[in-house]
């Protein structure tokens, strides 16, 4: 079995709300770029993942995903995936990490529907379902978020997740808000995307300890070590860093090795794909860590990061982003939780995805090849 063909279907996504999720985002909506990456072998499986989001397009990486990672894997074996992935991270100067787990997603999906088995399984399942946490958009106000985190946790989801305005005043008053609105006992999280200096880190973090919050997610800058070693040693919460830390699966070690996070973070498009953050977990769990999975950025690679999820131990939730009209598209049924809050393992063969292939011909823009 060899690889004879790669190509991209680039295709419209419309209709995107406007949506916010601190600084680092800005707000965006209207409409996006979406690329379907197909892996085709000579006896005609196929392995595919999607690149680009809602506020991230796949056009802009789509050109060197052709360029500069194709023809690292042309002709050869789809299966020898560890070969393949040290010669896609051999060109991460060239091209976006969010390219290379592109490619490496299509390759493991490949893989798994070539052995007729569900990705996870292929992983070494540990699990067929996860809870899922809610995790918001920036709003408008404390009482929005009281009225969103009550109305997840009345429909039996496992957890809320904060995005606030990021003005640390504010931001204490949102978490007080929603505290009182959904009671003592669920679990809620704080993600301050890096947008504190040290001092009101640590007057949020002191607040939300006090609330009794699950976790306490990025209140600094991503490359800001020295400080979240600091921050780390005056506060009780769990702290987690490490999302958009420079790099790949070796840079985790600085972080760890200084003992800057509690938790270690990431995700299949900002990492670099499934064998990434799956070597990842695995250090983690060496240290007696979780790893909590990121959201994905697209509706495929949701179900990449799921797959990851299931096949670990040391990480609680999978994350579903608000709203929902700027995270999923694509795919036919996507992942949604049911009645008792829990996402269910795909059950077909590779990612298990329906990919709504008759929405990507009827939006297609153009395929690079």
């Amino acid at each position: 079995m060899k690889i004879d063909d790669v190509n991209l279907t680039l295709f419209a996504w419309d209709d995107i709300p406007a949506t916010r999720y601190g600084h680092h985002t800005g707000q965006f909506a209207g409409s996006s770029s979406m690329g379907l990456l197909t892996i085709r072998t000579d006896d005609g499986v196929e392995g595919h993942a999607f690149l680009g989001s809602a506020a991230n397009g796949g056009d802009m990486d789509g050109p060197g995903l052709i360029k500069h990672l194709k023809p690292q894997i042309m002709g050869e074996d789809p299966l020898d995936r560890e070969k393949l992935y040290t010669r896609l991270w051999s060109r991460n100067r060239y091209c976006t990490l969010r390219t290379i787990g592109a490619v490496d997603v299509a390759l493991w999906d490949l893989g798994a529907k070539a052995a007729k088995m569900p990705l996870y399984k292929m992983l070494g399942g540990y699990r067929d379902k996860v809870p899922a946490y809610a995790s918001s958009a920036v709003m408008s106000d404390p009482g929005a978020y009281a009225d969103e985190a009550r109305q997840y946790r009345d429909d039996g989801w496992a957890a809320y997740k904060i995005h606030p305005p990021t003005q640390w005043q504010t931001d204490i008053k949102v978490c007080e808000a929603v505290r009182k609105a959904v009671g003592d006992d669920y679990k809620i999280m704080l993600d301050s995307t890096w947008s504190y200096n040290y001092e009101e880190a640590i007057k949020v973090g002191r607040a939300i300890e006090g609330l009794g919050f699950h976790w306490y997610e990025d209140p600094l800058a991503d490359d800001d070590m020295y400080n979240c070693i600091k921050l780390r040693e005056k506060l009780d919460i769990p702290l987690m860093a490490t999302e958009y830390s420079a790099g790949g699966f070796t840079n985790y070690v600085p972080w760890i090795l200084n003992k800057a996070t509690d938790y270690l973070r990431g995700d299949v498009a900002v990492k670099g794909g499934i064998t990434s953050i799956l070597k990842t977990a695995h250090l983690a769990q060496a240290f007696a860590m979780n790893y909590e999975v990121h959201h994905g950025g697209n509706s495929l690679n949701n179900y990449a990061n799921l797959h990851v999820i299931l096949a670990i131990s040391n990480c609680q939730f999978f994350e579903v982003l608000l709203p929902s009209g700027a995270q999923k598209y694509g795919i036919i049924d996507d992942l949604t939780p049911d009645a008792e809050g829990f996402i269910h393992a795909p059950t077909g063969p590779g990612l298990g995805a329906n990919i709504d292939f008759e929405l990507i011909e009827n939006k297609k823009q153009t395929v690079l090849r």
